[in-house]
Parts: structure tokens; C-alpha cells; sequence
């Protein structure tokens, strides 16, 4: 540690990010990317983007992205802020919105990068267990706090709360900010974003990163109360003004007006989850039901950390937690069909291998 640190530095646990290995013909079922390219709507606009126009600075307000977003969603624009990736709309929503005097609540499983910006921005959290199947209950979080946040479907478990259920916890806690992240919520779930316009206290947090294909360009959104959302353009117009650079902007923008392809490559993940789930069930797996473009498992008889290690020996990558209660699974991001067929044969080798 070094002596020039400041006191906040000495103290924080950095986020650990899911590994970028460089390894030969790799299947890479770690971090959740999307297994099918852009649309190619989405490679000819940030082509077209890369002119003399390069030389200006872009519209720090992305309002073409913003508007395009809104229309979406069918709210206006006022109702919309972009970021730089959802993880900096996460961390600039801590700090407007869940930064209060009392602590946040949020599952004790879920997205690790949580607590940490809480130890960023010095705040005062308390986690809340998961049922003994890895379910959210919401009257658990019926106490005292200073906002509510969780994915929906949650990771890394991929299981997905009803939309029923956010909006009694919504209604029951009208006088805080409840914030839902939906990374994975193209694969399966009901967006939160169609409550917004009767709960003022929502705010839903989105990406392009998984179900548009666009991890390598950082686009994040929330949509909510204009309240919310100015209270996010002042934290971000104290920090960066530029968040998205043009070929972001204009990249995104192309992603959502081809629904086609995404309606497309979104439901061939879904698919193709369907038929991982059913051939690993097959091998003895538990699968927690999931959402998502991922599935969590467990074996009676392996060991989550060896099954990984052999794995990896045969260049696949999975993630593996070795936190409390979840130290018996693998994360398995789900690729194309033949990346998963690859996957099986390997598991199984090495399931019919292993004492």
C-alpha cells in the first residue's frame, strides 16, 4: 500500500471483474456476453460514425440515443439517462439517490459490485438472506432503510421476481428509492419499466451489454421519475460531462431500432438455455430456474472449484464464486449451440473420469 494512498483508498475491496483470459480457441462461458454479434444495423452505424466528425466533442446530452430510448419504452425523454455502461449509471444512482441516512438493503447474493460502491461512497448497507432456494422475498425487506436494490432476474442466480411482487414493494415503500437492475431481463422476464409513470420512487437500470450484443462499447441506461433522472444528470454533470462518445451513441441508437435481430438472437439464447438446462439435469445437475442468459448449477458429487479447473484444462472458462453459500456452484454463461455442445461432451468426459 502506498503512503500517497488516501485514507478511502487504504480502505476499499475493489469489484473483481469476470476474467478476460487470452487462451487459444477459447469457449468463454464466464462473463455473460452475448455468444451472437451486433446487429448488423448496429457494425454499419458506428462505420459510418467514424469520420471527421471525430475531432468534435459528442452531445454530452445523447439526446438522439435518449429520445430513441423513450420512444422505446413509451416514456419521454426527461425520463432517461445514459451512462457509460450500467455500472456507472449503478454508481452514479448510489450516490444521487441511495446515499441516505439510513442503511441500503439489498440480497446477500447477488451483484458483488454493490457493496463495493457502497465502500466508495461510505454507505451504510445490510443484506438480506435469500431463501433456502436462492428466492427473493420481499417482505424480508419491510424494515427501516434507505432504498432497496436488486437485479431482476438476480445474479448470479438467474431466478426472476414476479412483477406482481416489485410493485407491492413499491407501494409498501413509497418514501424511498427502489431501484431495479435488469441486465438479464430480455431473456425471459417482464421489465419494471412499464410501472414508472405510477411509481414515482422507481428506478429501472438497463444494458446494451448483454442482449444487444454491445459489451465492448459501454452503454447503460435508467429510466424513471424526471426527479430521479435530474438527480442523476447532476452527479454525472460533476463528474463526466461526456459519458458516450459518439460511436456509443450512435451504435446504441441502431440497436434498439432492429427489433428484429434482437427479438431474434434473444430468443435462440433462450432456446438454446432450454436444451443446456435439460442435457446437465441429465448429468445430475441441480439448476437453479433461470431468466437469464446464464444458469447456475451444482453437482451432488463434484466440487464446483474442481469441475472449473478441469474445465479450464480443455480451454472453457466458467465462473466460480467462492463466497458462503454458493461455493458448490458454476455460473454457465450460455453461448451458441455448438460452444454448449463442446461444453457438455467436456463435463461429461470429465464427469465420467473423476473418482
Amino acid at each position: 500500500m502506498s503512503q500517497f494512498w488516501s485514507p478511502l483508498v487504504h480502505s476499499l475491496t475493489p469489484y473483481v471483474p469476470g476474467e478476460q483470459p487470452k487462451i487459444n480457441n477459447l469457449i468463454k462461458l464466464n462473463t455473460n456476453e452475448n455468444p451472437y454479434p451486433p446487429s448488423p444495423k448496429v457494425l454499419a452505424e458506428i462505420k459510418a460514425q467514424t469520420g471527421e466528425l471525430l475531432k468534435r466533442y459528442p452531445d454530452p446530452n445523447s439526446d438522439v440515443l435518449k429520445q430513441t430510448i423513450a420512444q422505446y419504452h413509451q416514456l419521454n425523454s426527461n425520463q432517461v439517462f445514459v451512462g457509460n455502461g450500467s455500472d456507472e449509471v449503478l454508481a452514479h444512482a448510489f450516490q444521487a439517490l441511495l446515499k441516505q441516512d439510513k442503511p441500503l438493503l439489498f440480497p446477500d447474493i447477488t451483484y458483488s459490485f454493490y457493496p463495493v460502491y457502497c465502500g466508495l461512497y461510505q454507505m451504510e448497507y445490510q443484506t438480506i438472506p435469500l431463501t433456502e432456494n436462492f428466492e427473493i422475498d420481499i417482505n424480508d425487506y419491510h424494515k427501516e432503510s434507505g432504498g432497496i436494490i436488486f437485479p431482476n432476474p438476480n445474479a448470479p442466480t438467474g431466478r426472476l421476481l414476479a412483477l406482481k411482487n416489485i410493485e407491492d414493494l413499491l407501494k409498501k415503500h413509497a418514501n424511498k428509492v427502489v431501484l431495479v437492475d435488469e441486465a438479464y431481463i430480455d431473456f425471459g422476464g417482464e421489465s419494471a419499466a412499464t410501472l414508472i409513470n405510477q411509481y414515482p420512487n422507481l428506478l429501472v437500470v438497463q444494458t446494451l451489454s448483454k442482449s444487444r450484443s454491445l459489451a465492448g462499447i459501454r452503454v447503460g441506461f435508467a429510466l424513471g421519475h424526471p426527479d430521479l433522472i435530474e438527480a442523476l444528470e447532476r452527479v454525472k454533470n460533476s463528474f463526466n460531462s461526456y459519458p458516450l462518445d459518439r460511436l456509443a451513441i450512435y451504435g446504441a441508437k441502431a440497436a434498439f431500432e432492429d427489433e428484429a435481430y434482437f427479438q431474434e438472437t434473444c430468443q435462440k439464447i433462450i432456446q438454446t438455455r432450454h436444451r443446456l438446462t435439460n442435457t446437465l439435469q441429465a448429468l445430475g445437475f441441480n439448476i437453479i430456474p433461470s431468466a437469464a442468459n446464464f444458469i447456475f448449477v451444482s453437482h451432488p458429487n463434484y466440487p464446483a472449484e474442481q469441475l472449473a479447473q478441469a474445465l479450464r484444462k480443455q480451454s472453457i472458462i466458467v465462473r466460480y464464486f467462492n463466497k458462503p453459500r454458493i461455493n458448490q456452484y458454476l455460473r454457465i454463461t450460455i453461448g451458441t449451440d455448438a460452444e454448449n455442445r463442446q461444453f457438455s461432451q467436456a463435463l461429461q468426459s470429465i464427469i465420467q473420469t473423476t473418482p
